[in-house]
């Protein structure tokens, strides 16, 4: 049986971002985080305070760290059980569909679902025991999807269905599951991103950049803007933090500038409308405008 009294919480994706200030945030508020990263180094440090921080060596697509991270946790909670995992470990694959390589998409979806399932999976039974919590972090994408932000809001839907299908299936031991839908967040990946979207263009030969390089790098533009003078993750992680706290916490959460009206406009407006919109924001071409004649 476990002699630590702080709550203990569980927070993949740790190194950077919304994962990391989400640690600090729990840390700070005299949470026992167990701070899961890739590597060890880039684990964030405790601050001064009456938490406490513990890395894991947690990469969600490999069984072996996700098994002996869950026995560390096991090892130190005892009959305690687990107070609340925040599934935040994800990566960004944007670009247009027909040309994304196939083996590209299969590794957004199994670091951004499978991952995240592999986890919960392996915690449940900590969980269980002390009728803990689950936050997932969506996406505001997939209820607003601009155009080449296919893959990553693909992974991000089925969070959002596996969301809603473990918000049932647990609720009889007294679990709950929450979707956190983050949106315009600054973060370290925005660099990554323009990188990773410039060498998308450079591998997919001539005939690809002809069809889409104007149109995507447009895009890009837009979306880069918004995210660099998007929210502090510490926005998020303040939403992280009061969804594990609550009472009664709300089955889902908007944070991040542009969130609610985001989400407002993909409730209220029709899809031909709504494609006009998004297409006027990234600066698209109109319909039918590429198009050959006959």
């Amino acid at each position: 049986m476990s002699t630590c009294a702080r709550s203990h919480v569980v927070v993949t994706g740790a190194s950077s971002g919304i994962g990391r200030a989400t640690a600090l945030r729990l840390t700070a508020a005299g949470a026992h985080v167990y701070a899961g990263v890739r590597r060890l180094a880039d684990a964030p440090a405790a601050p001064s305070g009456p938490g406490l921080i513990t890395p894991l060596l947690l990469d969600v697509t490999d069984p072996g760290q996700i098994g002996a991270a869950a026995a560390t946790v096991a090892g130190h909670i005892g009959d305690a059980g687990l107070d609340g995992l925040v599934n935040n470990a994800g990566i960004g694959v944007f670009g247009p569909l027909e040309i994304i390589p196939i083996a590209e998409f299969r590794r957004q979806l199994e670091v951004n679902v499978t991952g995240q399932l592999a986890v919960t999976q392996a915690l449940l039974p900590q969980l269980r025991l002390a009728r803990g919590r689950i936050v997932l972090i969506g996406s505001i994408g997939t209820r607003f999807t601009p155009p080449f932000t296919g893959p990553v809001s693909a992974s991000k839907s089925t969070i959002a269905t596996m969301a809603d299908a473990l918000r049932q299936e647990l609720a009889p031991w007294g679990i709950r599951v929450i979707l956190v839908e983050p949106a315009s967040v600054h973060t370290e990946a925005v660099g990554k991103l323009a990188r990773d979207a410039g060498q998308l263009l450079l591998e997919a030969g001539p005939g690809a950049r002809e069809l889409y390089e104007g149109a995507f790098r447009r895009m890009l533009r837009t979306g880069l803007s918004r995210e660099e003078h998007g929210s502090p993750p510490d926005d998020v992680a303040q939403v992280v933090a009061h969804a594990l706290a609550a009472r009664s916490p709300r089955a889902r959460y908007l944070a991040g500038k542009d969130a609610r009206p985001m989400a407002a406009l993909g409730a209220v407006l029709p899809v031909p409308v709504a494609d006009a919109l998004r297409r006027k924001i990234t600066r698209q071409p109109a319909p039918g405008s590429l198009a050959r004649s006959r």
